[in-house]
């Protein structure tokens, strides 16, 4: 399924392994990791069943701060944000809003955030 303004990345990794070298990357370079949802245990909660799913929301309040005062509807999209799933054939996505969308969405001359989408591919294809 496509889905505009958002970037899918594969990852060779479960999702608990993904999402565990995320966050670690992310707390590596001084990325603070807001919160961790794991959306399969809250949907097993309530007696549903979800294939793995899990939410890091994640962020940098110099960068983000900064874009939230010039434009405070930017606040919708921070902190970031990165969904890490597992398909119905079993391949683990993790999925981010696009830089290219955030700079369309809010008139930017750059797109913001890259190094992000850098560093989510790093995680999942790395060592």
């Amino acid at each position: 399924m496509a889905t505009t303004g958002v970037t899918r990345i594969a990852s060779k990794f479960s999702v608990e392994e993904t999402v565990a070298r995320l966050v670690s990357r992310l707390e590596a370079k001084d990325i603070k990791v807001f919160a961790r949802i794991d959306q399969q245990a809250e949907a097993r909660g309530v007696g549903l069943n979800l294939r793995p799913t899990e939410l890091v929301i994640f962020g940098d309040p110099k960068t983000g701060t900064p874009l939230m005062q010039k434009f405070p509807e930017f606040a919708l999209d921070l902190p970031l944000k990165a969904l890490v799933y597992q398909d119905d054939s079993g391949k683990v996505w993790v999925l981010l809003n696009s830089p290219e969308h955030l700079a369309e969405r809010y008139g930017l001359p750059e797109p913001p955030f890259r190094p992000v989408s850098a560093l989510v591919e790093s995680v999942t294809s790395g060592p």
